[in-house]
This record gives C-alpha cells, sequence and structure tokens, in this order.
C-alpha cells in the first residue's frame, strides 16, 4: 500500500507546531477531514508559507504518518484574497469554516460540503459592496444551506405545532410568529395559545375528578398530550419573510429589509445551528463586533 496519497483540499483551521511547523485541518472532496503537519511552514522563505494559510485551496501530495500526515507538495489552484481585505467578509468567512469543521467527516467523501462552502466562501469575496446588511444576508444564506445539506433545516414554512403554512402578515405592524429551537422552527402564537388554554382546562378539569373517590374496578387510561414548545424568539413579518427566502438557491432583495432584520436571522439561526452542534460558534463574536462598528 502507497504511503503518499493526493488529494485536493481548502484549508479551514491551522495551528502552530514546533518552532517552525503548522498542523493544517483540510476540508477535501475525497476524504474528508485532514490534519497534516506543514513542515517549516512559519519559516519566511517556506514554499508551503503561503499554502498552509486560511481558505487556501491546494492541490497535495500527503506522506501518511502514525498519528498526524504530512504534506510533502503543495500546488496552490485558489485563494480569495478579498475575504482578508474586509473585517465583515473575513469574520463571515471564518463563522462559516467553523459550522463546516462541526459538521465535516473524516475518512469519508465530502463532495457537497466542499462545493457548498467554497461557492458561499465565493459569494462573500465577490460583494461589492460590504456593508453590514450584505454581509449579514450572505452568512445567513450560507448557516441555512450548511444546515440543509446536515439534514437539520429549521421549519420556516409552516407552524412546528400545527403543520399549517405561515405566511408573513405586512399590513400588521403587531404580527408575529414564534420560533423555537428545541420545536425545530416556527410556531404560530395562536396556535400554542390555544393548546396551552385547552391544558389547563384539562388541568381543572382532572382536578377535580381527582377530588372525587374513585369507582371501583375502573380502568386507568393514560393520555399523551401534544408537547407544547417554549418560544425562543418572536419574529415579526419581515424576519419570517427572510428566513422563508433563505431556501432559494440565490438571495432574494425584499424591499424595507434593514440591519435589525438580518441581524434578528442571524442571531436566531447562530442559536439555532448552536443547538444542533452542541457547541458555541466562537466566530460569531467577531461578527457582533463587526456589525456593531458598523452601525449608523
Amino acid at each position: 500500500m502507497s504511503r503518499t496519497y493526493k488529494a485536493t483540499g481548502i484549508n479551514l483551521k491551522t495551528q502552530v507546531l514546533g518552532e517552525s511547523d503548522k498542523i493544517v485541518t483540510i476540508l477535501t472532496p475525497e476524504f474528508g477531514l485532514i490534519r497534516a503537519v506543514a513542515p517549516g511552514a512559519r519559516k519566511h522563505n517556506s514554499s508551503l508559507g503561503g499554502r498552509s494559510g486560511m481558505f487556501v485551496v491546494n492541490e497535495l501530495l500527503i506522506a501518511k504518518g502514525r498519528s498526524l500526515d504530512k504534506i510533502t507538495q503543495a500546488q496552490t489552484l485558489k485563494t480569495y484574497p478579498g475575504l482578508a481585505k474586509d473585517l465583515g467578509k473575513l469574520a463571515a468567512s471564518q463563522y462559516l469554516a467553523e459550522i463546516v469543521l462541526s459538521q465535516a467527516l473524516s475518512e469519508q467523501p465530502q463532495e457537497e460540503l466542499y462545493e457548498l462552502f467554497n461557492e458561499h466562501l465565493h459569494r462573500l469575496e465577490s460583494l461589492s459592496s460590504a456593508n453590514a446588511s450584505s454581509v449579514l444576508a450572505h452568512l445567513a444564506h450560507g448557516v441555512f444551506h450548511l444546515l440543509a445539506l446536515a439534514g437539520v433545516t429549521p421549519q420556516v414554512q409552516g407552524c412546528c405545532l400545527s403543520g399549517r403554512s405561515l405566511k408573513p402578515d405586512f399590513t400588521d405592524p403587531k404580527w408575529q410568529v414564534g420560533f423555537s429551537i428545541p420545536a425545530g422552527g416556527t410556531v404560530c402564537l395562536e396556535t400554542r395559545e390555544r393548546l396551552l388554554r385547552e391544558r389547563e382546562g384539562a388541568r381543572r378539569g382532572e382536578g377535580e375528578t381527582n377530588n372525587q373517590y374513585p369507582m371501583p374496578h375502573t380502568q386507568t387510561i393514560v393520555v399523551h398530550r401534544q408537547e407544547i414548545p417554549v418560544i425562543s424568539s418572536r419574529l415579526g413579518a419581515m424576519e419570517l419573510a427572510l428566513l422563508q427566502h433563505l431556501s432559494q438557491p440565490e438571495i432574494m432583495q425584499i424591499d424595507g429589509a434593514r440591519d435589525r432584520n438580518w441581524l434578528s436571522v442571524e442571531q436566531i439561526l447562530r442559536q439555532y445551528a448552536q443547538y444542533q452542534l452542541g457547541r458555541p460558534i466562537r466566530s460569531a463574536t467577531l461578527i457582533d463586533s463587526y456589525f456593531a462598528a458598523n452601525q449608523p
């Protein structure tokens, strides 16, 4: 069996190793996640220096090792220089990379994930006017698509309780819909309130029944009630409309959408993604700082 293999991959994470080396975590379409040593990459004259940077796509020759593989050759195929030139684009890219790292598997093909991640990096880099709203919109779009690929997309087209479709009501400025992270998506607030009233009524009825002496030889019947989810946040018509359009291949421009609307959408998806991944998205703090610094 050959001790070397070829792979094409994009760098997602780097770590310092020793005095001059790096450990690079690479997403490849052929083998999934690979962690490999880039020897001498931190030396200023190293050929692996620039090739081991974040979001660089390389054609690699890798030698197998006992604990870590080692990069022996790297030929750069693509870079995303526009990401490093803009703090918002860079923060959004690192945010998406962190989700990819949590989803990607090792020793298994990850072609769809590889292509999707590169596609959204390209979209971020191509933004001509990288204001807070456009960065948040493209970030939310990427997060939604990554969740969809993992099979954990939040339900946003209908109510998680009733299954009925939800349509934003722009005629009522006070119109709202709930979003429940444990339930997996949007919840009609009227349906939830009705179920709460019915449960309260049933409890009162049970209390009256329990005060009476039980009849002998009666059969006990256990009724399983529908779980009523906790509401994690409330969305207005614009936030729901934006969420519903994120499943589309391209970002849909909706008249009237403001920075605060996209911020609400991003924060909901962030909380939902963290719940599904079982860990915080640390890069999200960079987005918070970027948004705070770019508020008018």
